[in-house]
């Protein structure tokens, strides 16, 4: 299995509060995880999309590091090479986070991510 050593998007900040944060994430056609899923229509896979939302509560709004389960998982719009989405994460009053995926072409995915205490 080759290793994969090309993985993050380029990420921006569009706004940050101390529960929330809005990423602008852009998705280069040579990320690894395009090469062989799909070679004629890449996409990047969902679990590739819950890993990066996992990621990044955990660094902008300090969720700990394990994982304890996943709510409401849904993937709604394939995500494709040079694509710039959106990603919103949220800490709700439940201390979970709630996470979603958006471009112009509508919502890409969602879900509920419960991490341990």
């Amino acid at each position: 299995m080759p290793s994969l050593n090309n993985v993050t998007p380029e990420v921006a900040v569009l706004t940050q509060t101390e529960t929330s944060v809005s990423l602008a994430l852009t998705i280069a056609a040579d990320l690894d995880y395009f090469r062989g899923h799909f070679p004629d229509a890449p996409i990047l896979a969902g679990v590739v999309q819950l890993d990066w939302a996992v990621k990044y509560a955990q660094q902008y709004l300090g969720f700990g590091k394990l994982v304890q389960d996943l709510e409401v998982l849904k993937f709604q719009v394939v995500t494709t090479p040079d694509m710039t989405v959106n990603l919103t994460l949220e800490r709700n009053a439940k201390g979970k986070c709630l996470f979603s995926y958006q471009s112009e072409k509508g919502q890409h995915a969602s879900g509920r991510i419960v991490f341990c205490d």
